[in-house]
């Protein structure tokens, strides 16, 4: 029996990895600019869907195991897909914490326990359940991400059909928080808080070897499931934002219940809750699969320690799915402090740049490799420098001092590198 995972599979990954809790309080985030708002996820979802199609590209061209540091490797040799592999396996790990935080903190409600500890266990817990199941092989992971998907994906559905019926046009807020910001200054500012939304548009790459004929279902699937994350996300807002009013929007806790509330009348405070719980854990079911394939791929190409490679008999990363969660529950049980978790949270956000970054480069590695390759429309260039300049822009609007701290990531690297230097030589390791 074929261990390899299909299109419906691959497509749940892509539209898992990037619908996480996001969904749920953007709405708030996004309503004192009004209609603006919704233009940032226009523009966000425009370069989403171009980064789609230059991943999809890619691996097309080199549909090989690991992702972006295949694409780097290949345009600008090991050195430069090293520290791409690096910095992408480490965030991919480390801001994964604040996806199982919030996977337990939504059923806080349901369980009715507030101990730190017991949350903490809870939290160990469902990491270690969901590497467990990614033990299975990637066709078990990808079968439970499939259903994840569903559960999620069907109230994301309803919820903008069902507002529809009562949706008031005069509930968005017409004027922006600071009189004094330009629309260009707003825009980017909505622009920057929706495309932390998109993070994970990539990770559909990362499993490539465990795919049928993934030259062809990867690209379809990373295009239309990012094409669908953008549509879910442009009309759950906008039905919430047109539901809710933005004096209240803006000030709420829970967006969804309080639209939920106006739509079907009672309580869905509960319901909204476990929603969410299975939302970011699906998110992190789709992260913790990338994450053994991100050093799993590296290991192969000769840039990790070989034994990041090992498989168990159902085909699964053991060595690099363990690495990945001993490094994860340390940084759980950091969060797990008060006074530590908002550091923990900037080092998410910190993540999310670092993201970018090995978005930028792999634009790059589009562009080199371009020439080599036939069929080069006038399509292919376009929707290539969207999604480059869309990086550009996104780097430049974000301040000096969180891009020199995300360089943070690459440079835990280099002890590594320089250990692993000659050995990497030693394996003759070229441009392919």
């Amino acid at each position: 029996m074929s261990r390899k995972i299909g299109f419906w599979s691959v497509f749940a990954l892509v539209t898992g990895s990037q619908i996480g809790s996001a969904v749920f309080m953007l709405p708030a985030n996004l309503a004192p600019y009004g209609i603006l708002g919704l233009m940032g996820w226009a523009i966000s979802g425009v370069g989403a869907v171009a980064l789609a199609l230059v991943f999809g590209k890619l691996c097309s061209w080199l549909p090989r195991t690991g992702g972006p540091h295949v694409y780097v490797n290949k345009a600008f040799g090991p050195h430069f897909a090293f520290f791409t592999g690096w910095t992408y396996w480490v965030i991919s790990w480390v801001s994964t914490p604040v996806v199982i935080v919030a996977s337990i903190g939504y059923l806080t409600p349901l369980i009715g326990v507030h101990s730190s500890s017991f949350n903490l266990s809870l939290e160990i817990g469902l990491i270690f359940i969901i590497t467990l199941l990614n033990l299975q092989g990637v066709k078990a992971a990808g079968r439970a991400e499939f259903f994840l998907t569903l559960l999620k994906i069907i109230p994301l559905i309803v919820m903008p059909i069902m507002a529809f019926f009562i949706f008031n046009k005069d509930c968005f807020l017409t004027e922006l928080p600071v009189s004094s910001n330009s629309i260009s200054h707003s825009l980017s500012a909505v622009t920057l808080l929706t495309l932390w939304a998109f993070i994970g548009v990539e990770s559909a790459t990362t499993p490539a070897g465990s795919v049928e004929n993934p030259s062809k279902t990867i690209p379809k699937a990373i295009v239309l499931g990012t094409i669908c994350v953008a549509i879910l996300y442009f009309f759950n807002s906008l039905s919430i934002m047109g539901v809710v009013p933005g004096s209240e929007l803006m000030n709420s806790p829970a967006p969804y219940a309080d639209a939920a509330q106006r739509i079907f009348g009672g309580n869905w405070h509960l319901i909204i809750s476990v929603m969410a719980s299975i939302v970011c854990i699906g998110t992190l079911n789709a992260w913790v699969l990338a994450s053994g394939q991100i050093s799993s791929g590296l290991a192969q190409d000769g840039l990790l320690p070989g034994f990041f490679a090992k498989k168990n008999k159902k085909e699964a990363p053991y060595y690099s799915l363990f690495m990945s969660f001993f490094g994860i529950v340390p940084l759980l049980i950091l969060t797990s402090q008060e006074n530590l978790a908002r550091q923990m949270n900037m080092i998410l956000d910190f993540s999310v740049t670092a993201f970018v970054f090995v978005y930028l480069i792999c634009c790059f590695a589009f562009f080199k490799l371009l020439p080599s390759h036939q069929k080069r429309t006038f399509f292919v260039y376009v929707y290539g420098g969207v999604a480059l300049l869309f990086c550009v822009w996104i780097l430049y609007e974000t301040p000096l001092k969180t891009l020199l701290i995300s360089g943070a990531f690459t440079v835990t690297g280099i002890p590594l590198f320089l250990w692993r230097y000659r050995h990497i030589k030693g394996c003759g390791l070229e441009k392919e």
